[in-house]
């Protein structure tokens, strides 16, 4: 599957932490984070390997083939996450494609990252 994304931030909760909010996004409900759009879904985890990597099911019912795969390492005294987006041929267009990317790191680099308190 080629990639049409990828990027890695600091996250200040450690890779357990990181890796049970990945994998059960409503696990906290004191500090909900996985705020979806219209045309989104919950995420379905295809693969948890704690704490190291998770695989989730698309976001977006339009593209189905998409998967976006975590990878967390402990790191200055959080965690070094970086996700991964990738699709089937025919890609998405760049208009989509920037969608996709800007979600995700919304999602998961300020929306997840702001529940840690910072």
């Amino acid at each position: 599957m080629p990639i049409i994304g990828e990027r890695m931030r600091n996250l200040p909760a450690p890779p357990p932490a990181v890796f049970d909010d990945l994998v059960d996004p409503g696990r906290q409900p004191v500090r909900p984070w996985l705020d979806l759009l219209a045309d989104e879904v919950p995420p379905t985890v295809l693969v948890a390997v704690p704490p190291a990597r998770v695989m989730w099911a698309t976001l977006w019912p339009r593209r189905p083939d998409a998967r976006i795969e975590f990878f967390l390492t402990p790191a200055r005294g959080g965690t070094d996450l970086r996700r991964r987006l990738t699709a089937d041929e025919p890609l998405p267009d760049d208009s989509l494609t920037g969608h996709l990317r800007r979600r995700v790191n919304e999602l998961i680099f300020a929306r997840l990252r702001y529940t840690y308190g910072q």
